[in-house]
């Protein structure tokens, strides 16, 4: 999914002077962004106060929105580097083409995850016909300096293995729980999950101390440590913790999102991470001049213009507040 705020703003993500290392419980209120005709995201990371979680650094949560009668997602072809695309639903259909020819339609429950390494393009649509509903998730995962310019690569994988205990499913997306490993390909220790929980459900989640985390409230009522979490807000939850109480007071959905500090400072634009404004400015000249992201074939329409860099650059330097 892309970024399609035409008024994209530079950021400084990353960077240990980020993290909390103690367990904390700190709401995340997500800010409404259009995307396309007929869907509305909550943008949950960046955050004023929150810019990453581990290597994740981008997170939208969309719906559940009857489109029976809209044409759903829309999102024309359009450039990312620097970063991996998780694509992950509860409800709906959404139809991925790349640049590399890669063409899959991703459901819920499986995962669609597309490495950009250096230069990639990709376009994201409701197939048609679609389902009458669509909710879902769509997340980044920063790669590190050493393996960002990795060759670009999609990886669709309908079946993920699963970690259970009573009134809990945990399908893991990315890394590990308790045991069951994704098969998806990490670049930094990392974790994601899909957790289901059942009406009633009082359980203790297994969790790395040296990792940070966050959870994203998808669906239903449930408590986390304690802390209400409404579907569409993220509480973020720190370092230092070996394990997660979760209560639903009903059927609930939540994605867990964690790993290891992410301990270089990147500069993320539109859909572009780079090191330096120079690397973002090159980008951009390069999707709006040039072939180096390649062009998306079946899809039938213009692709996404670039939107004007910030007349003030911004130089990554320190923790920003």
């Amino acid at each position: 999914m892309s970024n399609l705020d035409r008024q994209a703003s530079l950021s400084v993500c990353g960077g240990r002077g980020f993290v909390v290392a103690e367990p904390v419980r700190e709401l995340l209120n997500p800010r409404h962004v259009q995307l396309g005709e007929s869907t509305e995201v909550r943008r949950l990371l960046p955050n004023l106060g929150r810019r990453m979680v581990g290597a994740w650094c981008f997170v939208d949560h969309y719906g559940p929105d009857d489109i029976a009668s809209e044409p759903g997602m829309q999102v024309p072809p359009h450039p990312h580097q620097g970063l991996q695309t998780v694509s992950w639903l509860h409800e709906g259909e959404v139809l991925h083409q790349d640049s590399l020819g890669s063409r899959a339609t991703v459901r819920p429950r499986e995962l669609g995850l597309m490495t950009s390494g250096s230069a990639i393009s990709h376009s994201e649509q409701s197939p048609v016909p679609h389902p009458r509903y669509l909710h879902g998730a769509q997340l980044w995962v920063a790669l590190p300096d050493r393996h960002r310019h990795v060759d670009a690569h999609f990886e669709h994988h309908a079946t993920l293995p699963r970690a259970t205990a009573p009134g809990l499913t945990a399908t893991v997306i990315l890394g590990s729980i308790d045991g069951a490993t994704s098969p998806g390909t990490t670049y930094t220790p990392i974790v994601g999950a899909d957790l289901a929980l059942t009406a009633g459900a009082n359980v203790q989640l297994p969790l790395e101390p040296d990792f940070e985390y966050a959870i994203l409230s998808m669906s239903g009522e449930v408590h986390v440590d304690d802390v209400p979490v409404l579907p569409g807000s993220m509480l973020y939850l720190g370092c230092g913790r070996t394990e997660l109480p979760l209560r639903a007071e009903s059927n609930a959905g939540l994605m867990l999102l964690g790993g290891e500090p992410f301990a270089e400072e990147i500069v993320m634009w539109w859909n572009f991470i780079g090191r330096s404004n120079e690397e973002i400015a090159q980008a951009r000249s390069d999707w709006m001049d040039g072939d180096r992201f390649g062009e998306v074939k079946g899809y039938n329409g213009a692709s996404l213009p670039a939107p004007e860099l910030p007349a003030v650059p911004l130089k990554p330097r320190g923790r920003v507040r």
